[in-house]
């Protein structure tokens, strides 16, 4: 029982105040791994109070043995609508199922904001992200122009 051991070690958090540096460094790990920062990228990861909370959005952090090793962030789009972005995994975590128990939280999370759809743009070259995104439920639609260059694909997940 190694997995239920390891998912019950790992605690969902909301985003405090302290988590800001947490936050901001796990994404930039994860972006410049396989991408480049853009504009955007900086705009959020640099106040995300004031770019994600305060508009009525969500972050959660994963903290495993006592460390912050993941976060995740739902961003009010308005009329019911959330993009899930901002998922990182430090790399020593990866392979724990941080990522699903980040989705299912943020999942659970928009439907008690009362969400009828949640959303997110990723790339086609993130295959291991992509197969999370279609357990979590997700289903790929068209592509609209994104903020993010890095972006060739869409999944939506109605509620």
């Amino acid at each position: 029982m190694h997995l239920a051991t390891t998912e019950a070690t790992v605690q969902i958090l909301d985003f405090e105040p302290q988590h800001a540096g947490a936050f901001r460094t796990l994404n930039e790990e994860w972006i410049t791994r396989y991408f480049v920062m853009e504009e955007a990228d900086h705009k959020s990861l640099g106040n995300p109070q004031s770019y994600i909370i305060d508009k009525g959005g969500h972050i959660l952090m994963a903290s495993y043995q006592g460390e912050i090793v993941g976060t995740c962030a739902l961003i009010n789009d308005g009329d019911g609508v959330y993009e899930l972005a901002k998922m990182a995994v430090t790399p020593k975590a990866q392979g724990l199922k941080i990522g699903k128990l980040l989705g299912e939280a943020a999942i659970r999370k928009a439907r008690k904001a009362g969400a009828r759809m949640v959303y997110l743009v990723s790339n086609r070259r993130l295959e291991t992200a992509l197969n999370l995104y279609r357990r979590l439920g997700f289903a790929e639609v068209p592509m609209p122009p994104s903020i993010y260059e890095r972006a060739d694909i869409k999944m939506e997940l109605p509620l």
